[in-house]
């Protein structure tokens, strides 16, 4: 599985974190967040992340601003996205199990660095359930709304 990262200029501390914490799992991890703590847009980077998702085989994105919930707005407007805003574990383990979210959006101002630990053990180790599951997804993919 690949991971593509992003962040705003809130989320960079969590941004080095999760950069660690790939590292010394061995995972595959693609930082496209910006290298300062300079005002930037989140929009931008949840775009850039949702591109690489929806063009890349087997991989999923993680973003991060100041309480998720801009990311998380911006990245559920791509077709194909399902970004599930996580402030623990529980919910990760949900947004993957039931919902087969792609991204997962945090905020660095509401988990701290050991709730985000968790919350990245559990959107990355819990599988789709499937089941009565896929045919809600498959409602939420034709939504015309």
């Amino acid at each position: 599985m690949k991971y593509f990262l992003g962040t705003d200029h809130a989320g960079i501390n969590v941004r080095d974190f999760i950069v660690e914490y790939f590292a010394k799992k061995g995972l595959e991890l693609v930082d496209l967040s910006p290298k300062s703590a300079e005002r930037v847009d989140y929009p931008d980077y949840a775009k850039k992340v949702c591109q690489e998702v929806l063009k890349t085989p087997n991989s999923r994105g993680i973003l991060v601003c100041g309480s998720g919930i801009g990311m998380s707005i911006s990245a559920n407007r791509f077709k194909g996205i399902r970004a599930g805003l996580c402030t623990d574990s529980y919910m990760a383990k949900m947004t993957r199990a039931h919902n087969d979210a792609n991204v997962l959006c945090m905020g660095e101002r509401v988990s701290g660095l050991g709730e985000i630990e968790a919350i990245l053990e559990a959107f990355i180790h819990t599988e789709f359930e499937g089941g009565r599951h896929q045919e809600r997804i498959q409602k939420i993919e034709e939504c015309q709304c």
